[in-house]
């Protein structure tokens, strides 16, 4: 889940994409966002209503995935 509610951000489950950053233009988001890795689902790939448009920094998202999953 991906949220610009910028509250939930500093947690280590969390990977913040600001929009004046390098990652923000290349990801495409439209305004500060918060990627949260603490809020795992499956859902019908229907259901979502954007996907990001380019790559973010993975070491980030894995180091979140893994304090989510406690690995």
């Amino acid at each position: 889940m991906i949220t610009s509610n910028m509250t939930r951000a500093a947690h280590p489950s969390r990977v913040t994409l600001l929009l004046n950053s390098h990652e923000g233009p290349r990801a495409h988001v439209l305004t500060d966002s918060v990627v949260m890795t603490d809020n795992l689902a499956t859902i019908r790939e229907n259901e979502i209503d954007r996907g990001l448009g380019g790559p973010i920094d993975m070491a980030r998202v894995e180091a979140a995935l893994r304090h989510t999953l406690n690995l």
